[in-house]
């Protein structure tokens, strides 16, 4: 059970960080900057650990997906990207491939 909070501590650091990576407009505004940094850090240190018992494809699968779907909400709340029918389609892909995978797959115990 601990891989999974550290799989969701994991992503939530690295919507955090990539958010702020958006604000710190290319590098050049410090705060959002170290933010940033700082996400990316708790972000790979919980993956990492969550990589102790998860087999690395599986975890980086729902991790990656997962932070897609979730930056990609940011994006379009927060920063007013636009979305067109073809990267709704792509994100609902990559969240419908995370469900399969915790649901249907035997290559992770659960």
């Amino acid at each position: 059970m601990t891989q999974w909070l550290f799989l969701a501590i994991a992503i939530l650091a690295e919507v955090f960080a990539t958010s702020m990576l958006k604000l710190s407009n290319g590098f050049t505004r410090f705060i959002p900057c170290f933010w940033s940094i700082i996400g990316y850090i708790v972000s790979f240190y919980c993956l990492a650990q969550t990589l102790k018992h998860m087999p690395v494809g599986i975890a980086y699968a729902v991790w990656s997906g997962i932070g897609i779907v979730c930056v990609s909400a940011i994006a379009w709340i927060k920063f007013g990207q636009k979305m067109d029918l073809a990267a709704i389609l792509g994100i609902s892909f990559s969240l419908m491939g995370v469900l399969i995978i915790n649901l249907f797959s035997k290559s992770m115990s659960h």
